[in-house]
């Protein structure tokens, strides 16, 4: 096994612990971004899926991540179980998912949430709460009888790392810290003061 399979491998075991720990959304991370004049931002999202191509989650292409990513496809993520006190953090770039892999995994949301990716105009101002509900409404109606199709502007993003590191809490912060880095192609592997 590669180190890089051997990184995912190490997520994948984690990824598990938390599952069983973590009361609520264990696959939350904080996605970090930075616009094309390198102005940071962070929010919480859902990771959706991972395998040896990245770490994929959904977004609303026309929201202030998504124009961020695509001028600067450079992001990181951080998973934080408090439960297991163990931390990912993973840094790398991103691409588009194709548009099917998109229409599967929007077969797989429920339809108030399908519902919900047409009724946001997602980081734009809202003037009252009550616009939303009534585009929620309308988007109702308009697919009461069919199937809500996927919006042309929701779509993924998909995360090939090229640093992955693993934190697990200990006393008197004297944490364990392993890095997996890939240097001019070749993954390795560092172990870290804490």
């Amino acid at each position: 096994m590669d180190l890089y399979q051997e990184a995912l491998q190490k997520f994948a075991e984690v990824f598990e612990r938390a599952k069983l720990s973590e009361a609520s959304d264990p696959n939350a991370m904080v996605v970090a971004t930075a616009s094309a004049d390198g102005r940071p931002s962070s929010r919480t999202l859902l990771l959706k899926g991972f395998d040896s191509h990245g770490f994929v989650f959904y977004t609303n292409h026309e929201s202030r991540k998504a124009q961020h990513l695509m001028a600067n496809p450079r992001v990181s993520l951080t998973f934080y179980w408090k439960s297991l006190m163990e931390q990912v953090h993973i840094e790398g770039t991103v691409t588009a998912v194709t548009p099917e892999e998109a229409d599967v995994y929007w077969k797989t949301r429920p339809r108030e949430s399908q519902i919900g990716a047409w009724a946001s105009l997602q980081s734009r101002v809202l003037d009252h709460r009550k616009t939303l509900e009534d585009r929620v409404e309308e988007f109702n109606k308009k697919y009461t009888h069919h199937e809500v199709p996927r919006p042309p502007w929701w779509s993924g993003f998909r995360v090939k790392p090229n640093r992955i590191e693993f934190w697990k809490g200990e006393a008197f912060r004297l944490h364990y810290r392993t890095l997996y880095e890939s240097q001019g192609g070749a993954w390795k592997k560092h172990l870290l003061f804490p």
